[in-house]
């Protein structure tokens, strides 16, 4: 296991007193996965070619000789015919409603030019009622060829949008989420026009005379609310089962949800307590302070409905995204001079905020993405700890992507949890370099090697919506760090396979405070398993991506079987 100072042999006395195999009745186990290999990401527990499963937790892992004497007459039993059983993937960063309502709007993630998303923002707007708004997700204007003409910082101007929609608003949410594009429609529902000031930690872009071009970064985005209002939205509770569906069809059993408020947590609350809801949701509250500081208390959930809900952190964004010349650096940026990027929440308001997570008990999560970003973090997250007194905190720094050399061991000397994501080194590589130079992209782009060299743990996940949500996927970045463009980035920054499994797994447990109850297939923690085509751990590596995920199981309840959903 790498870099985690788990109390292990008191979690495996309690596992291995739980889940002990015995010859009676009450031995008999109710799943049975058997003839394939079993992963377990326990060093004390040795892989095998079975498992069985009671209860909805592990009751043994073992040879199929051994596993058959927990088959009785009402066990299922499932066959593996060589397929590889893993603990269930665990999102480590993503954002679950989001997730749900982009499967409701205008894929753009694969446009490969700003004619492509007028023409499909044309084709829905001829479907759509006057004055309906059309939403869609996913664009990067690095990804397009050619270059929109004009231009400002590679962001087109509205003009072709507006006359392919000229009577529905639309509204399109930049693939990092840290940017929205509006036409003229919306932007006029909003108010919008030269005369609108920036708010703070956001920019409107404008052109030379000073006229919005559209595009909005950061916290300028939610200037676009009243273009919002009015408009029809998804009923919340079909959103939250349409996240659950694509996170069980690629795995995932856990998922840490990355900021949301405390209407969207009742829903999660009671959606658990009928029954509809089987993932495991771990909650980051996103708040004002004032809110906060009044509602914290009641809001600390731990294991709710057999730990289908655990709430017990805070989300603040320091900055933005690189790709929209958002996040926080020391130096400008290659590519626009002009700029350092955004501070999107002043760093006195995230000291209150870790003073609040202090007080009642809660992690504190900060996305940072920029070396200034994660400078500034860590020097909050260092004032806390040392009036900590000790306390295990294992606050997380969200994404983690550049950072200056000098902050690389404080990772691991302060005991801060890097959640990154695989999937973002080779999605952004490409345009890496254009934007922060060479030496800064060596030095400390996505440098998941010198973090791990350097005593941090890193936990894994994809961002979703803005990436797919596919732990196989983001798996294949971290271990070959292989772009779309088939170079590698960066590639002595590579995990090893089993660091990237742990990654997915045990590590995403730890940042949950969970590494006892999940994470890996030890005899007494639940029993979420994923059965995957393909074994990641040793096919060649070009294989990887082609992997499907077979079977998903959350509590030892089958949830996902691709077989019997293919048609």
């Amino acid at each position: 296991m790498t870099n985690r100072a788990v109390p292990y042999a008191l979690a495996l006395a309690v596992a291995l007193l739980l889940g002990a195999c015995g010859s009676g009745s009450e031995d008999i186990a109710d799943l049975v996965l058997t003839g394939g290999k079993v992963v377990t990401v326990d060093p004390a527990v040795p892989e095998g070619e079975a498992i069985a499963m009671r209860n909805g937790r592990v009751a043994a892992v073992g040879s199929v000789d051994e596993i058959a004497e927990w088959v009785g007459p009402s066990t299922r039993v499932v066959e593996l015919d060589g397929r590889l059983a893993l603990p269930g993937f665990i999102e480590g960063h993503a954002h679950y409603m989001r997730l749900g309502s982009s499967t409701l709007e205008l894929n753009l993630s694969e446009a490969e030019s700003w004619d492509e998303i007028v023409a499909l923002v044309g084709a829905a707007a001829e479907e759509a009622e006057p004055g309906e708004l059309i939403t869609g997700n996913g664009w990067h204007q690095e990804r397009w060829t050619p270059r929109p003409e004009p231009n400002v910082d590679g962001f087109p101007f509205h003009e072709a949008l507006s006359a392919a929609s000229p009577d529905n608003p639309v509204i399109l949410t930049h693939a990092s989420a840290h940017a929205s594009f509006a036409n003229a429609y919306a932007m006029r529902l909003a108010g919008i026009d030269e005369n609108t000031p920036d708010p703070a930690g956001g920019e409107i872009v404008r052109d030379a005379a000073g006229n919005p071009i559209g595009a909005f970064r950061e916290t300028a985005s939610g200037l676009l609310a009243p273009a919002r209002e009015g408009a029809s939205a998804p009923e919340p509770r079909r959103v939250a089962l349409l996240a659950q569906d694509e996170a069980f069809r690629n795995g995932i059993t856990s998922f840490h949800d990355a900021g949301s408020g405390f209407s969207t947590i009742d829903l999660w609350k009671s959606m658990v307590d009928d029954g509809s809801l089987k993932i495991r949701l771990y909650g980051m509250i996103r708040a004002d302070n004032d809110e906060l500081a009044r509602r914290m208390p009641e809001y600390r959930i731990l294991g709710h409905g057999d730990d289908r809900l655990t709430v017990r952190s805070l989300k603040v964004s320091i900055d933005g995204a690189l790709g929209s010349h958002g996040a926080w650096l020391l130096e400008p940026y290659d590519d626009l001079p002009t700029s350092t990027g955004l501070n999107t929440a002043p760093p006195e308001e995230i000291r209150e905020k870790a003073r609040l997570a202090l007080e009642h008990g809660f992690q504190l999560n900060v996305h940072a993405i920029g070396d200034r970003g994660n400078r500034e973090t860590l020097d909050i997250f260092e004032e806390a700890y040392a009036s900590a007194d000790g306390e295990d905190l294992r606050w997380r720094v969200e994404h983690a992507q550049h950072l200056h050399p000098e902050e690389i061991p404080r990772f691991g000397a302060l005991g801060v949890i890097a959640s990154m994501q695989g999937v973002h080194a080779t999605s952004d590589g490409p345009w890496v370099e254009p934007k922060v130079g060479p030496w800064r992209t060596e030095e400390g782009a996505y440098v998941w090697r010198s973090l791990m060299d350097a005593g941090a743990t890193i936990m894994n996940g994809t961002d979703a919506p803005v990436e797919n949500v596919s732990p196989i996927a983001s798996y294949y970045s971290s271990v070959s760090r292989v772009m779309a463009n088939g170079e590698r980035f960066t590639p002595a920054q590579r995990m090893s396979r089993m660091e990237a499994l742990e990654s997915y797994t045990i590590n995403a447990a730890y940042g949950a405070f969970e590494e006892g109850i999940k994470g890996s297939l030890t005899p007494g923690k639940l029993a979420d398993v994923v059965v995957i085509s393909r074994d990641i751990l040793s096919v060649d590596e070009p294989e990887i991506p082609g992997t499907e995920v077979d079977l998903t199981i959350v509590g030892g309840e089958i949830v996902y079987d691709r077989m019997a959903e293919s048609p």
